[in-house]
Protein backbone atom coordinates (compact mmCIF):
# COMPACT_ATOMS: atom_id res chain seq x y z
CA UNK A 1 0.00 0.00 0.00
CA UNK A 2 1.40 3.40 -0.95
CA UNK A 3 2.27 6.06 1.60
CA UNK A 4 -0.22 8.48 0.01
CA UNK A 5 -3.03 5.93 0.33
CA UNK A 6 -2.12 5.32 3.99
CA UNK A 7 -2.28 9.07 4.64
CA UNK A 8 -5.67 9.35 2.93
CA UNK A 9 -7.03 6.37 4.84
CA UNK A 10 -5.71 7.78 8.13
CA UNK A 11 -7.28 11.19 7.46
CA UNK A 12 -10.62 9.62 6.58
CA UNK A 13 -10.51 7.57 9.79
CA UNK A 14 -9.83 10.71 11.83
CA UNK A 15 -12.72 12.51 10.08
CA UNK A 16 -15.02 9.59 10.90
CA UNK A 17 -13.97 9.63 14.56
CA UNK A 18 -14.48 13.39 14.81
CA UNK A 19 -17.90 13.13 13.22
CA UNK A 20 -17.03 15.28 10.23
CA UNK A 21 -19.81 14.56 7.78
CA UNK A 22 -19.32 17.01 4.95
CA UNK A 23 -17.57 20.14 3.80
CA UNK A 24 -17.66 22.30 0.69
CA UNK A 25 -14.68 24.12 -0.79
CA UNK A 26 -14.70 26.40 -3.83
CA UNK A 27 -11.56 27.32 -5.75
CA UNK A 28 -10.63 28.66 -9.16
CA UNK A 29 -12.78 26.67 -11.57
CA UNK A 30 -13.92 24.05 -9.05
CA UNK A 31 -16.41 23.31 -6.31
CA UNK A 32 -15.70 20.37 -4.00
CA UNK A 33 -18.22 18.67 -1.69
CA UNK A 34 -16.65 16.10 0.64
CA UNK A 35 -17.94 13.47 3.03
CA UNK A 36 -16.15 10.64 4.82
CA UNK A 37 -16.59 8.31 1.84
CA UNK A 38 -15.11 10.70 -0.73
CA UNK A 39 -15.51 13.98 -2.59
CA UNK A 40 -17.58 15.20 -5.52
CA UNK A 41 -15.73 17.79 -7.60
CA UNK A 42 -17.46 20.03 -10.13
CA UNK A 43 -14.93 21.31 -12.66
CA UNK A 44 -15.77 24.35 -14.79
CA UNK A 45 -14.93 23.68 -18.44
CA UNK A 46 -12.76 26.08 -20.40
CA UNK A 47 -10.58 27.10 -17.44
CA UNK A 48 -7.52 25.67 -15.73
CA UNK A 49 -9.61 23.77 -13.15
CA UNK A 50 -7.77 21.97 -10.36
CA UNK A 51 -8.70 20.76 -6.85
CA UNK A 52 -6.78 19.15 -4.01
CA UNK A 53 -8.58 16.24 -2.36
CA UNK A 54 -6.94 15.08 0.89
CA UNK A 55 -3.52 16.01 -0.42
CA UNK A 56 -4.03 14.59 -3.92
CA UNK A 57 -4.28 17.05 -6.83
CA UNK A 58 -7.04 16.41 -9.36
CA UNK A 59 -7.00 18.39 -12.61
CA UNK A 60 -9.36 18.41 -15.58
CA UNK A 61 -7.17 17.82 -18.63
CA UNK A 62 -9.66 17.28 -21.48
CA UNK A 63 -13.17 16.26 -22.48
CA UNK A 64 -13.60 14.29 -25.69
CA UNK A 65 -17.26 13.44 -26.31
CA UNK A 66 -18.37 11.50 -23.25
CA UNK A 67 -14.84 10.71 -22.03
CA UNK A 68 -13.06 12.85 -19.45
CA UNK A 69 -9.29 12.88 -19.04
CA UNK A 70 -8.08 13.82 -15.56
CA UNK A 71 -4.70 14.03 -13.92
CA UNK A 72 -5.04 12.57 -10.41
CA UNK A 73 -1.83 12.86 -8.43
CA UNK A 74 0.87 11.68 -10.81
CA UNK A 75 -1.43 9.55 -12.95
CA UNK A 76 -3.48 10.55 -16.01
CA UNK A 77 -6.71 8.62 -16.50
CA UNK A 78 -9.49 8.72 -19.12
CA UNK A 79 -12.96 7.82 -17.83
CA UNK A 80 -16.21 7.60 -19.82
CA UNK A 81 -19.30 9.25 -18.28
CA UNK A 82 -21.01 6.85 -15.86
CA UNK A 83 -17.90 4.70 -15.55
CA UNK A 84 -15.05 4.63 -13.04
CA UNK A 85 -11.31 3.96 -13.04
CA UNK A 86 -8.64 3.73 -10.32
CA UNK A 87 -6.04 6.50 -10.20
CA UNK A 88 -3.35 7.19 -7.60
CA UNK A 89 -5.10 5.20 -4.87
CA UNK A 90 -8.54 6.73 -5.51
CA UNK A 91 -11.57 5.57 -7.45
CA UNK A 92 -12.52 8.17 -10.09
CA UNK A 93 -16.12 8.17 -11.36
CA UNK A 94 -17.42 10.61 -13.96
CA UNK A 95 -21.00 11.48 -12.95
CA UNK A 96 -21.94 14.24 -15.39
CA UNK A 97 -20.62 16.09 -18.45
CA UNK A 98 -22.27 19.27 -19.77
CA UNK A 99 -21.10 22.14 -21.94
CA UNK A 100 -20.23 24.14 -18.80
CA UNK A 101 -19.04 21.60 -16.24
CA UNK A 102 -17.76 18.11 -15.45
CA UNK A 103 -18.81 16.39 -12.21
CA UNK A 104 -16.43 13.73 -10.84
CA UNK A 105 -16.61 11.60 -7.69
CA UNK A 106 -13.27 10.68 -6.05
CA UNK A 107 -13.44 8.04 -3.33
CA UNK A 108 -11.27 5.61 -1.43
CA UNK A 109 -13.82 2.83 -1.16
CA UNK A 110 -14.14 3.39 2.60
CA UNK A 111 -17.65 3.92 3.89
CA UNK A 112 -18.68 5.51 7.17
CA UNK A 113 -20.31 3.23 9.73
Amino acid sequence: MSVRRLIVLSMLSVFALLGVSACTVEGAGTKTDCAVSGCTVTFDRGVNAKATILGVDAELVAVNGNTVTLKVGNQEVSVPAGDSQPADGLNVQVQEITGDKVVVRLSTGITAS
